[in-house]
């Protein structure tokens, strides 16, 4: 029996060979292509006529040739007015170029409810501002608890399948903003306009003292450790991995006036979660009437591992409560009790979105903790 070519209506062959096919109407046709996701279409322009479906889909889309041999072998992966066709078929002008793709769930990621918020979602892109003291993806030893297993819990209560993929991460201490694409299409596009320094990320941070000059741009390879591999350093030229990261001070502050502030609240009790032992006394802190306190934004273009804690660290203002780049010597108790992680939050994302093509920008307000320092911070530069 010679196989029909499929026109728009979903064939469906029977077990018999010997036997006619049996062709399903809309509503069976819109059942079966439940199992992949909304296609990527294109009305061919005269300008592409002639043109094979592969370069039609790279031109508009940017689609992989990886990402074209993947698709081509499902039922219903590359299409033209509906019908299957092989990746160097020709189209007309008028017809509709469509590719799909199957949808995917993540598995091997246990679902775990939790609350997530959520800054934007359409059907290509999840954006959360991720709490700190969560892992972003699962790890050895390391299963529940993690954005991922709360991401897919949310997924699964909607009936959704969808496989975790997420574009960029942060450290398990970093708040802040993570984009999350829905399919392989999207992850790669995003993927690679990272590469390409398509993406605009800011960070805020608070560190130790105050850099000069207030806005400069550090730019120092870094590599990791060979004595402690899981930490990463500067490195002479020549060596590591270019990095890049762009600083600029946003308000500073003395430590004395830091103290003074911070007396007035613990007479307040507006800290409640500091105890009377925790606050330290005008005296001792006299001992650090030099030092400051700075809240920094920083903006990446490059996304080296611990990028910007060893950078900021390097030119002598690590971030405040970093276990790792800072040196003990120079943390402030009182300080390191206000904000118990190191101070760093992803506070802006941007890029152009793949499908509509629009420049997107979000924003992820500071946490509580950020909130409270900077609140000290400021009353503190008010105070006389």
């Amino acid at each position: 029996m010679t196989t029909p070519r499929w026109t728009g209506r979903v064939v469906k062959h029977l077990a018999d060979a010997t036997a006619d096919s049996v062709i399903y109407g809309t509503t069976e046709n819109l059942q079966l292509l439940e199992q992949y996701y909304a296609p990527l279409s294109v009305v061919v322009r005269q300008e592409d006529e002639g043109k094979k479906i592969r370069e039609v889909l790279e031109k508009y889309y940017k689609v992989s040739g990886k990402l074209l041999a993947q698709v081509r072998l499902t039922e219903y992966g590359l299409t033209i007015n509906e019908e299957r066709v092989y990746t160097s078929a020709p189209v007309q002008a008028g017809e509709v170029v469509r590719l799909r793709m199957e949808r995917e769930e993540s598995t091997d990621i246990l679902p775990q409810e939790m609350p997530l918020e959520i800054i934007y979602e359409d059907d290509y892109l999840l954006i959360v501002n991720k709490p700190a003291g969560i892992v972003v993806h699962p790890t050895h030893g390391h299963y529940t608890n993690t954005l991922a297993n709360g991401v897919v819990h949310y997924w699964k209560s909607k009936g959704e399948r969808f496989r975790f993929r997420p574009i960029h991460r942060l450290d398990e201490e970093t708040s802040g903003i993570v984009a999350i694409a829905k399919n392989g299409f999207i992850h790669q596009q995003l993927s690679e306009q990272m590469q390409q320094d398509g993406f605009d990320k800011q960070y805020v941070a608070f560190v130790y003292g105050v850099p000069s000059p207030a806005t400069a741009l550090i730019d120092a390879p870094i590599d990791r450790d060979k004595a402690q591999p899981h930490l990463r350093v500067v490195c002479k030229d020549g060596e590591g991995y270019p990095s890049q990261t762009e600083y600029t001070v946003l308000e500073s502050v003395e430590m004395s006036r830091v103290t003074s502030e911070l007396s007035s609240l613990k007479s307040e009790s507006s800290f409640e979660k500091l105890e009377e032992s925790e606050w330290l006394s005008i005296e001792q802190q006299n001992d650090h009437q030099n030092d400051a306190v700075s809240l920094v934004r920083l903006k990446l273009y490059t996304g080296r591992t611990h990028q910007i804690r060893v950078h900021m660290s390097s030119i002598g203002h690590p971030l405040v409560g970093d276990k790792f780049y800072c040196d003990p010597t120079v943390q402030i108790e009182h300080i390191e009790q206000l904000i118990t992680r190191h101070a760093l939050h992803a506070e802006k994302l941007a890029f152009t979105h793949p499908i509509t093509k629009q420049y997107m920008e979000w924003t992820a307000a500071m946490p509580a903790d950020f909130e409270q320092l900077q609140i000290v911070m400021k009353k503190g530069n008010n105070y006389d």
